[in-house]
């Protein structure tokens, strides 16, 4: 590359300015650490961000590390929705298996709060910082033209020209990250064939705080608490059916919703504009290269059954960060290759039981053969007693960061 560009030099380069790459950044600064935060989209987008209609299922460990951020304190109140717990359902039975948290210590089972505020408080933080700490840098509205790794630093080029010398790059760009594939880091991808809508929909019924899981033919239904007559409803379809589902009317898709499930809440009737996403799962060969790392979806793009991508994500930039802030302090190598190699190991046990879990609900729950409805009810069944599946996903909801 040339050496007669004037360079620019940071501790860590941030691709993604998603709330992954936002906490990671301010996770740094919090360690001493300097970072430089590039993404396609203008700053201007990340103050005030617009909803796109998902809603986060945060476990108790998240919302720790969101505390200690100065993030969750920047949630207002009224967008936190408590969880009490979760049933699932298979077709038109009536018996449902609960996932709960233990009554005696009065915890919910989880935490909603939409994706946007989460976006927001997260940049908000972020600005936030003590003075003194390791520096943000940023660069907005553009994106790396090329980059290759040293034995002491990675040289970066933007779209701009710039040159950037750093010690670490790290890819937090979405589960389609573009400077994964630029890194060279195979990713095993799952294409569900289905798409998700989601829409926040009032009903007549109170939900008592609860989610839903339901399996049906052809389709899954999901609905979380929001408000006592109000709910986010995820609904998954194969994509010719999801067109059909999004060119009725208002009228029409109120009454189609609440048929689907089964009159059990009331009428129902959508108080927000539906978003659609394709389902894709994705889990990365490697999360880390020579001075290469990967976070958030980036590493681990979950199905969004289990509710569980956003908190592994926030795990794992906890994970790096406090390794790169130990070394830092102990004057070593941020990037070097057993500090990543810790990170990859640690984050691999984190993820892989539930990622293959998730694949395992989603293959079992999405099949409409006759043995796979045989044996999902039997599993329902059982899981009412001790599921394993079940235990996993209740442990982790309710696991504390400690």
């Amino acid at each position: 590359m040339d050496d007669s560009t004037l360079v620019t030099q940071v501790d860590v380069a941030v691709v993604g300015g998603g709330p992954i790459g936002l906490c990671f950044a301010n996770a740094l600064s919090r360690q001493g650490v300097s970072s430089m935060l590039i993404d396609r989209q203008p700053r201007s987008a990340m103050v005030e961000p617009g909803s796109d209609g998902r809603e986060i299922a945060l476990t108790r460990a998240s919302r720790q590390i969101l505390d200690k951020l100065d993030v969750w304190p920047r949630v207002e109140p009224a967008e936190r929705a408590r969880m009490r717990g979760a049933k699932v359902f298979d077709g038109q039975s009536l018996f449902a298996m609960q996932i709960a948290p233990d009554a005696a210590k009065d915890e919910p089972l989880g935490c909603l709060v939409p994706n946007q505020a989460i976006r927001r408080s997260a940049y908000a933080a972020l600005q936030a910082a003590t003075p003194g700490q390791g520096e943000t840098l940023w660069r907005d509205e553009h994106e790396i033209a090329r980059f290759q790794a040293g034995d002491e630093a990675v040289d970066i080029v933007l779209d701009s020209g710039e040159r950037i010398h750093a010690s670490l790059l790290v890819a937090a760009d979405s589960r389609f990250s573009t400077t994964r594939r630029a890194m060279g880091i195979p990713v095993h991808t799952y294409q569900h064939g289905q798409h998700m809508l989601v829409c926040r929909m009032h009903h007549d019924e109170p939900h008592d705080q609860t989610a839903w899981e339901w399996f049906g033919h052809g389709q899954t239904l999901a609905l979380l608490p929001v408000d006592t007559h109000c709910s986010s409803v995820v609904l998954t379809l194969s994509p010719a059916e999801m067109e059909k589902q999004l060119a009725l009317s208002v009228e029409a898709f109120n009454r189609d919703i609440t048929q689907r499930f089964g009159g059990r809440l009331g009428s129902m009737r959508r108080v927000a504009e539906p978003h659609r996403y394709p389902l894709v799962s994705v889990y990365a060969e490697r999360f880390v290269g020579p001075r290469q790392a990967l976070i958030g979806d980036a590493a681990v793009g979950m199905h969004p059954v289990t509710a569980h991508g956003f908190n592994l994500g926030l795990q794992g930039l906890s994970r790096l960060a406090d390794l790169i802030g130990a070394a830092r302090a102990q004057g070593q190598d941020i990037a070097s290759p057993s500090l990543l190699r810790r990170y990859q190991r640690e984050q691999r046990l984190a993820t892989a039981p539930l990622f293959a879990a998730t694949l395992a609900i989603v293959g079992l729950y999405t099949d409409d053969r006759v043995p796979a409805k045989l044996l999902r009810k039997a599993v329902l069944r059982a899981g009412a007693a001790a599921w394993p599946v079940k235990r996993l996903i209740a442990g982790h909801l309710m696991r504390s960061s400690d």
